[in-house]
């Protein structure tokens, strides 16, 4: 007698997702945890704010008590986040049960409000573990979408109140492409960046966001007689639409453009069905000049795009700067 796979597989399943969750479970008991210390030290501060040295006092002698029967976790600098992790969030009910002691360890290190709130809803929406939470921090994530959205709208969307119905509601200039691991200062040809792409295509698809499936590489298209082939081609099902990429490791021209015009041009004629959004075309590059791309294309123009690419994690400080530039521009 032969038993179904699907069955077996079923099975499986059930018992990972209940490992899954027990894991979950425990953690979000920690996550409590920390919050209720938090709130303790903090009424137990208050009454001794007559001592200018009492909070250091109280969590010292603290943790000297707790280490030996309950290890580490109970340190010094942990003791202090437990206090600044319920002056961040007051109201239980406010924390998420998705989130780890871990994730809310990098979000009490946000001061702007609006820039933490985002941080949560896109790290519970999208189910990011630790690490990509921390790299969409480290790569200045709502400081890039705010390149070219307002504050109200980035939030909009990340809390699922409005679906993106722009290109620019999702896609961020500059894309950064640290994991990559490609040297700065070196030069590439395209079809390496390109490889290198699709070799980390997991990251790649985590930095372009929401939505985001791959369907081909060096998409063939063949004109009486002539092969051009596409770097990339994506789908994206909220704007419900392919997103096709071309890759330049040189500076952005006129030209450039005009090829990528003809390659949506010819999804959006062929490719695309009648329930489908046109097709959005995005030049990455290594650098681009603004102007060029807005005297190249029409005014109406909002499927065609150009974002500059980065090998390296930008500062907070660059993406200001660039932000005030985009506003004084404005």
């Amino acid at each position: 007698m032969q038993i179904n796979l699907s069955f077996i597989e079923d099975i499986k399943r059930i018992i990972e997702q209940a490992k899954e969750n027990a894991i979950r479970s425990v953690d979000y008991q920690r996550v409590l945890m920390y919050w209720n210390i938090g709130k303790r030290i903090l009424e137990e501060e208050q009454e001794g704010k007559e001592r200018a040295d009492y909070g250091s006092y109280l969590i010292k002698t603290l943790s000297e008590t707790l280490i030996p029967d309950y290890g580490s976790g109970f340190s010094i600098r942990i003791l202090e986040l437990t206090r600044q992790f319920y002056r961040t969030f007051p109201i239980t009910n406010a924390l998420h049960s998705q989130l780890s002691w871990t994730q809310y360890r990098l979000l009490i290190r946000i001061e702007n409000e609006s820039k933490r709130e985002f941080y949560i809803a896109e790290a519970t929406k999208n189910n990011w573990t630790s690490r990509q939470m921390e790299r969409q921090i480290n790569s200045q994530l709502f400081e890039r979408l705010l390149l070219s959205n307002d504050i109200e709208s980035v939030l909009a969307v990340a809390r699922n109140e409005r679906q993106p119905s722009d290109a620019k509601d999702i896609i961020k200039d500059p894309m950064v492409l640290e994991f990559l691991d490609l040297k700065r200062e070196s030069s590439y040809y395209e079809k390496d960046l390109e490889q290198s792409i699709i070799t980390n295509l997991q990251d790649f698809l985590l930095e372009l966001g929401n939505g985001f499936s791959f369907v081909a590489r060096q998409k063939r298209i063949h004109l009486d007689g002539d092969d051009f082939f596409v770097d990339l081609v994506f789908y994206n099902r909220l704007l419900q639409c392919f997103v096709i990429f071309e890759i330049k490791t040189e500076k952005l021209t006129h030209q450039h453009l005009g090829q990528l015009q003809m390659y949506v041009n010819y999804f959006d004629r062929t490719e695309k069905q009648e329930f489908e959004n046109p097709t959005i075309g995005i030049l990455l590059c290594a650098d681009k000049n603004d102007s060029v791309v807005k005297f190249t294309l029409p005014e109406t123009e909002t499927h065609i795009l150009a974002s500059k690419y980065q090998l390296y994690l930008p500062t907070e400080k660059s993406l200001i700067d660039e932000l005030n530039k985009t506003l004084h521009k404005l």
